[in-house]
């Protein structure tokens, strides 16, 4: 159902990790929007970025998932966009720690730096955490 979609993109160092990531989350129930890149051919990181950001922005996903070959380039491009609080992740407690505290919407995986079980451990983390709110709605608030 649109809205309840998870998207997924990533640069070309992160394709692999992503469709890995895409298929566990069909398996897992999740309706998948595939924002690309189609394969290994050198791609630029924040055009990914600029098309999660607008699937959230639409309302076609609810949350995100970002894949480059650390992280930090994605995140930092997903990160210029208004409503969009992306958080490089790179293990379940940072992972769960983004939704409860910063209520981020998409988090980012660096493919380069952590492997498959990593990444599907640090994505159900991030996928099943809520936002406490609380203390933390006030930050929240002070960053849009």
């Amino acid at each position: 159902m649109p809205g309840d979609s998870i998207a997924l993109a990533s640069d070309h160092a992160g394709f692999e990790l992503k469709a890995s990531l895409a298929s566990w989350l069909r398996d897992e129930g999740y309706e998948v929007l595939d924002l690309g890149t189609t394969g290994p051919d050198s791609v630029d990181y924040p055009d990914y970025a600029d098309r999660m950001a607008e699937a959230i922005r639409t309302g076609r996903a609810r949350r995100g998932v970002l894949v480059c070959g650390t992280g930090i380039g994605i995140s930092i491009a997903a990160n210029r966009h208004r409503g969009i609080r992306c958080a490089l992740c790179h293990d379940t407690t940072s992972a769960r720690l983004s939704r409860q505290h910063n209520d981020a919407n998409v988090i980012a995986l660096g493919a380069r730096m952590i492997g498959d079980a990593v990444a599907r451990d640090s994505v159900a983390a991030f996928l099943s955490t809520a936002f406490e709110g609380g203390r933390h709605a006030r930050r929240i608030e002070k960053l849009s």
